[in-house]
């Protein structure tokens, strides 16, 4: 993965779809296609293995913000399997809280393996 593809492109939007759709066995289709088999995710609040864990973590935050959307806010760059991508949380009366950042490890098959998330932009020093 010298470069990023359409295929990388959707692969990281059905992602951010699993985040959010507002019906939960939708999301959890999003999240099966997009995420390797016992891909990690992992944030400042959580760290979760397999499609369930990860959906049981969104469910949560859905539960705190009814109606939200994480949106794709960012090209994505991408090599030697890694790639990052900018990323918003929406509510749904269309405020948004700070962007983030996701770093992302995809397998050799072309799917999710791994996801360290950020929340806001890097600070300087």
């Amino acid at each position: 993965m010298a470069e990023v593809d359409g295929a990388l492109d959707a692969l990281i939007d059905t992602y951010c779809a699993g985040w959010s759709d507002p019906d939960p066995l939708r999301r959890r289709k999003f999240l099966a296609a997009a995420l390797a088999d016992g891909a990690t995710y992992t944030d400042p609040t959580v760290h979760t293995a397999g499609v369930e864990e990860l959906a049981a973590h969104i469910d949560g935050v859905f539960a705190q913000q009814p109606g939200m959307r994480v949106v794709r806010v960012s090209a994505v760059d991408a090599h030697h399997g890694m790639a990052r991508f900018g990323w918003r949380l929406v509510r749904a009366d269309g405020t948004a809280l700070p962007d983030g950042v996701d770093f992302v490890e995809v397998s050799g098959e072309g799917r999710i393996r791994r996801i360290v998330g950020f929340f806001g932009g890097l600070r300087n020093i």
